[in-house]
């Protein structure tokens, strides 16, 4: 696995004239440093996301470098700290690479060894974020269910999130509420390059008037070099995705703020002097018709047109009807995993609420229908054969239900397929599949009953 090459060096030193001149020395060698005077003043800065190295000093007033290498264990302890320390003092930086630290240097060293611990402490540091990155997207696999299915409308989705995966646009999601339009956009970041980097999801409709700006934009006030005490959800999402969920609903404010990001490619954080650059795709959803927020002013028009870029639809269930037993058994394997108990057999009467409701709430009341399934709030299922599985039930009903409606409409296909609300080709497949021949429903004359 490729890692990417970190650089950053938080400088933790009470000396100011020896800090100031190793901090030029280090940046000198392609660094990028964030000097301090004291542990307490770095501790604010730092946290498990931290994408760089800690070089202290091993005495210093206040926490020492020992008390510092403890607290950062805390917060992470995959954090690499490079100790300098005087020669008295080797036997107590021993102790303290004993409890977490990476390395140590007796003073005076020349700067070279220095950068080159650094070097290997940085790579260290990337494989292991990398690593963390890497888990969690497999954790989250969960979130491809409302992408399963064989119909024609998830499968052509799938194809367009393939094709934008690496495509550095931005991509404008409409969809009803429920129908996955979130599932799009992890789809879009986890399937290109950008997918170890964070996927920052900002609900529009509730950002908050009173806060806005330092949410957004960060807050970098009282706190100097490059790493700010505060980022904003912005700049979380720079070299990720930053996904814009029902932007239609954002606040004026939110909208104007949004828009000057998008088309600068950078943000101010509130008290900072100067802009931060950014690397930013940026996915954003509505879930209704973005015209119409626009003709009704709840949208502004430019950003409207900013962020209409490339437009995907996420299709609602009742185009894409075929997907329902698959989607409905991988959620209620979910369910009932999270219950720490096997998935209940579905009987007669949950098969026909799946195959015939319209499931106007779509993937998220699907959801719902099967994690009440899973705690046996819905109808108790009918006694079932031994080892009988949810699949071929499925396909034993699909095909009473195909069945029914060949004899109900003579076998006219067009309105077989009118009825049942799929495509002719779907459903020549699935008459295959089950052995029907719609020449056995047809009336020879008016007086003759069709052949079962």
């Amino acid at each position: 696995m490729s890692f990417e090459v970190l650089s950053r060096v938080a400088l933790v030193d009470d000396d100011d004239a020896f800090r100031v001149a190793l901090a030029e020395r280090l940046e000198l060698g392609g660094l990028t440093v964030a000097s301090f005077a004291s542990a307490e003043a770095a501790l604010k800065t730092l946290s498990e996301r931290f994408e760089g190295v800690v070089v202290t000093d091993l005495r210093m007033p206040g926490l020492d470098g020992r008390q510092l290498v403890a607290r950062l264990n805390a917060i992470d302890p995959d954090i690499p700290v490079v100790m300098m320390t005087g020669h008295g003092d080797i036997a107590e930086a021993v102790d303290a690479m004993k409890r977490g630290a990476y390395d140590f240097l007796a003073k005076p060293f020349a700067p070279e060894r220095l950068i080159e611990t650094l070097g290997r402490a940085l790579e260290k540091r990337a494989l292991v974020l990398d690593n963390r990155r890497l888990a969690a997207l497999a954790a989250n696999d969960e979130g491809s269910i409302p992408l399963s299915g064989g119909s024609r409308a998830v499968e052509a989705l799938r194809g367009a999130i393939q094709r934008l995966a690496d495509a550095e646009v931005d991509v404008l999601i409409e969809g009803e509420t429920g129908s996955g339009k979130e599932a799009v956009a992890r789809a879009i970041h986890n399937a290109g390059r950008r997918r170890l980097r964070p996927f920052v999801a900002v609900s529009c409709a509730a950002l908050p008037e009173s806060g806005l700006e330092s949410l957004l934009r960060g807050d970098a006030s009282g706190v100097t070099g490059p790493f700010r005490r505060r980022e904003g959800q912005i700049e979380q999402s720079s070299r990720g995705t930053l996904f814009l969920d029902e932007i239609d609903l954002a606040p004026r404010a939110a909208q104007l703020l949004l828009l000057r990001v998008l088309e600068e490619r950078e943000v101010l954080p509130v008290g900072a002097m100067e802009p931060v650059a950014l690397d930013l795709r940026v996915l954003a959803a509505t879930k209704g018709d973005p015209a119409q927020a626009v003709a009704s002013g709840a949208l502004r028009e430019d950003l409207y047109y900013r962020l209409n870029v490339i437009r995907l639809r996420a299709p609602p269930l009742r185009e894409r009807r075929e997907d329902v037993p698959l989607l409905f058994a991988r959620f209620l394997n979910r369910a009932a995993g999270r219950l720490g108990r096997a998935a209940p057999q579905v009987d007669h009467a949950v098969l026909r609420h799946l195959l015939e409701h319209d499931w106007p709430g779509n993937l998220r009341e699907l959801a719902n229908f099967a994690s009440e399934v899973a705690v046996g709030i819905a109808p108790p299922p009918a006694p079932v054969e031994p080892g009988e599985g949810l699949a071929p039930r499925v396909q034993a009903y699909e095909a009473e239900l195909i069945r029914e409606a060949l004899t109900r409409h003579q076998g006219d296909i067009r309105r077989v397929t009118a009825d049942l609300q799929i495509p002719r080709k779907t459903l020549y497949d699935k008459m295959t599949r089950h052995g029907l021949v719609p020449a056995r429903h047809r009336l020879r004359d008016p007086e003759q009953k069709p052949v079962r």
